[in-house]
């Protein structure tokens, strides 16, 4: 009896810090803003003025997103979460197992999810740039490009949209997954932007960017948007 106490009991582990606030700041801010980007759209009319901010907001964060993968925290930079293709393989034919699985950052597969929903959202927002409604409404820099190519871009935004609400229906249900399958709270950790790890798993805390340097980082994402926007 006193064995299979033992082994009932739960695995001693331990929080972990992961996630900088700039990245958690990012996730929250997307998943807000993607989510009034579609539903101004769904309004239409005068709500459209309001749909081409969202999206400068939209792409700001992402051009601050992709320069902190690579200026930022040690689990915030791609070379920290990006697997070769073996490895990725070798990690989905494990997700059938039960037991749960020891990622301090983003797991293989997540790694090239956050990736593939970058590059969505990033497409989404550039074409945005250069789209039209064909009434009132058009992008800052549809007069750049000639009305077939601002037309095929819009055609691109449009048809794009269900490409990133594919990924991102995937996203959810990945984080459910974890959650009642794998019994691995990615919810949480992606609020506190810290995670719970089992004891024994070795884990260097690694450098935890600057504040400023984000500050900073983020500012000059906003001013190369401004610029674009503005373009004259």
């Amino acid at each position: 009896m006193r064995e299979s106490a033992n082994d009932d009991a739960p695995t001693p582990s331990r929080l972990v810090a992961v996630w900088d606030l700039p990245v958690r700041i990012v996730h929250w801010s997307l998943a807000m803003l993607v989510t009034m980007s579609w539903l101004t759209s769904e309004i239409g009319g005068n709500a459209m003025t309001y749909h081409m901010w969202i999206g400068y907001s939209i792409l700001t964060l992402l051009v601050f997103r992709i320069a902190w993968g690579f200026a930022g925290s040690q689990h915030a930079r791609f070379g920290s979460f990006l697997y070769g293709p073996v490895t990725v393989a070798k990690y989905l034919s494990s997700l059938l197992r039960l037991e749960p699985t020891c990622h301090v950052g983003h797991n293989p597969a997540g790694g090239w999810s956050v990736v593939a929903l970058l590059l969505a959202l990033s497409l989404q927002a550039v074409t945005g740039l250069f789209a039209n409604d064909e009434i009132f409404t058009q992008g800052p820099l549809a007069g750049r490009v000639s009305y077939e190519t601002s037309d095929l871009l819009t055609s691109v935004h449009r048809y794009n949209f269900y490409v990133l609400l594919g990924l991102i229906c995937l996203h959810v249900a990945a984080v459910f997954f974890y959650l009642l399958v794998k019994r691995e709270n990615l919810i949480s950790a992606m609020f506190t932007g810290r995670k719970r790890v089992p004891a024994e798993v070795a884990f260097s805390q690694g450098r935890m960017a600057s504040r400023w340097l984000a500050a900073a980082t983020f500012l000059g994402a906003a001013g190369l948007v401004a610029a674009v926007v503005n373009w004259s």
